[in-house]
């Protein structure tokens, strides 16, 4: 298991018909490699996430226990399947495309559980809880289905608390150190995929 890429962005306008009350909304989803396994620029994590990182709406994203969001590399490959074919054209996502701050390999949604710590190079991190999809995520990838496919593959990435900040690279191992192991992301996931109206992830 390890951090392949570690990726920041800056609120700018996000523009798409994935809203009836949007055309355009401040938003920071488009992130870009910052350090990745070509490039292993060292890069400082504050207790709010990556340093010069920003968010366009703390109610959301952000904060003490959303500072990082991570997702599994392992995902991309349906993501760019599924954007190719519902686009009509050839897509290639890059590392922070989805939005993640911290792109890994080697764990997934179904092997995490929240309250799990994660040790990543000599930084230390809580499982806080899973990434909710909404309809920026859908303009970010120009497919109104975006949100709907991210719950229902339950491909959904999930937010870690910063627990021991300090500078990390792209390729630094991760351990995982289980919690008590109640609700995993994957499980967290389901719920949330029972529970919620689906016609609002297509708004």
């Amino acid at each position: 298991m390890r951090l392949i890429s570690i990726s920041a962005g800056k609120v700018a306008p996000l523009f798409g018909n994935h809203h009836p009350n949007y055309k355009s909304v401040a938003s920071a989803i488009r992130k870009k490699a910052v350090s990745d396994l070509e490039n292993f620029t060292p890069i400082e994590i504050t207790p709010l996430g990556v340093k010069g990182d920003e968010q366009a709406d703390l109610s959301v994203h952000g904060g003490i226990e959303k500072a990082i969001y991570v997702y599994p590399a392992e995902h991309y490959a349906f993501w760019n399947d599924l954007l190719t074919r519902e686009t009509k054209s050839p897509v290639d996502l890059q590392y922070g495309a989805i939005g993640e701050n911290f792109t890994i390999e080697g764990l997934l949604e179904t092997e995490v559980f929240v309250g799990d710590r994660l040790q990543i190079g000599d930084l230390e991190f809580i499982v806080a809880k899973l990434r909710e999809p909404c309809f920026k995520f859908n303009a970010a990838v120009g497919y109104k289905g975006a949100s709907k496919a991210m719950l229902q593959s339950g491909f959904s990435g999930w937010y870690l608390r910063v627990l021991k900040t300090g500078v990390i690279s792209a390729g630094a191992q991760i351990t995982v150190i289980p919690g008590s192991r109640e609700t995993s992301i994957a499980q967290q996931n389901q719920k949330l995929l029972n529970n919620r109206n689906q016609k609002d992830l297509w708004e």
